[in-house]
């Protein structure tokens, strides 16, 4: 069993859940030779020992692994991390997308920030309840790896209310500075979420065809009383993504 001890340690004082603890050292572990080589990882039982824990801590936590595509695990084989491929989303991240990618281990930037004034469409004007002739701020990103490597592109419309201005730094996660700069407390969002093709314009952004087929996904964000934030459209390319539902089967029979 090749891992280092420094970093790789668990604080049994900390008010943080083992399977938590144990889950970040994981995404950690992957990440360093010869387990992004693809090197079997260690055993179950041999990291219980190690981290002084029990082996469905272990287990708990790389389901949630396997469940996001970080790991494959072969019966009678072992588990190593899992080939790069197109990367996982799901409704519970919808707060942050570059913050979801850091905790997966895929620095993600801004290939493209845009801010402007403009017209509202049908859509926005009955979620803001305004009207056509009222201005609204509208904020576009394009985000990716790198230049040549787009993975989605946001445009993102705000309630006038608000009060957001092209000064604004957009560079920091969106959500912190609505509310650390306006008081804005985001909490809840609904989704639309279909299949089209990329078009002229958005095909050109994400460096695809017209035809290509991409994820389209409406977000209609609230604030903590309920009134509405931000209306946001994201187009991700489907090669490069993949967006997860997690279902709870209900306590009813």
């Amino acid at each position: 069993m090749n891992i280092p001890t420094k970093n790789f340690t668990i604080d049994h004082k900390s008010k943080l859940p083992l399977h938590v603890q144990v889950e970040e050292l994981f995404r950690t572990l992957i990440k360093v030779e010869p387990y992004s080589k693809g090197a079997l990882l260690p055993k179950e039982v041999d990291l219980a020992n190690l981290w002084g824990v029990s082996r469905n801590t272990i287990r708990q936590a790389t389901n949630k692994l396997e469940h996001e595509g970080l790991i494959v695990r072969k019966k009678g084989i072992g588990t190593r991390a899992a080939e790069k491929k197109s990367l996982v989303t799901g409704l519970d991240h919808w707060y942050s997308f570059t913050r979801e990618m850091q905790e997966k281990g895929v620095e993600v930037i801004n290939l493209l920030l845009k801010t402007e004034s403009v017209s509202p469409n049908e859509t926005i004007c009955n979620f803001f309840d305004c009207s056509p002739a009222k201005k609204i701020f509208k904020l576009s990103k394009l985000k990716g790896e790198n230049a040549d490597e787009p993975i989605v592109y946001f445009e993102s419309y705000f309630h006038p209310r608000i009060g957001l201005s092209t000064k604004d730094d957009f560079n920091i996660p969106l959500y912190t500075m609505l509310q650390d700069q306006y008081g804005v407390v985001v909490h809840q969002s609904r989704e639309n979420i279909s299949a089209c093709q990329a078009g002229t314009v958005i095909g050109k952004k994400l460096k695809v065809p017209a035809g290509f087929p991409v994820l389209k996904r409406e977000r209609f964000v609230y604030d903590i009383n309920g009134k509405p934030v931000e209306y946001n459209i994201g187009y991700y390319r489907s090669d490069k993504f993949t967006y997860t539902i997690e279902i709870a089967k209900s306590s009813e029979s």
